[in-house]
């Protein structure tokens, strides 16, 4: 399990949301989310954005996992159920994987492993610099 990744260190976005690294291989990322009252909307669940966020951040890791820099292109969630604590989790997983494109899905999951949200999305994977 590889919890420690300099792609991951350098996203301040993903830290202050309060996202946790738990694995990171090829083609594929797991990251948690305790939830806090600062990740809860006005209806007293997880907000939309915190669950995208944290979805975005596995598909980031998952994306960026084989050493060739990418960047999202699109990416598109569906939220199929509601969270108001405890802890999220997201994995992401390699759908397909071309030289210049890739598309991975994941899955947010709570506590009990029940489906909150599936998110999908596409890179653009970069030319590495010689």
């Amino acid at each position: 399990m590889n919890t420690t990744d300099p792609f991951f260190a350098k996203d301040t976005w993903a830290n202050n949301a309060a996202i946790e690294l738990m694995d990171v291989s090829p083609g594929k990322a797991r990251v948690q989310m305790k939830v806090e009252e600062r990740h809860k909307n006005s209806h007293g669940t997880v907000h939309g954005g915190a669950i995208f966020t944290l979805a975005d951040t596995a598909f980031a890791l998952a994306s960026n996992s084989h050493g060739v820099p990418a960047a999202a292109i699109n990416a598109h969630i569906s939220y199929v159920k509601s969270a108001s604590g405890g802890t999220l989790y997201a994995d992401a997983e390699e759908f397909s994987i071309s030289p210049k494109i890739a598309t991975y899905t994941v899955t947010v999951t709570d506590n009990n492993g029940e489906k909150v949200a599936i998110f999908q999305g596409m890179v653009y994977r970069k030319t590495p610099r010689g």
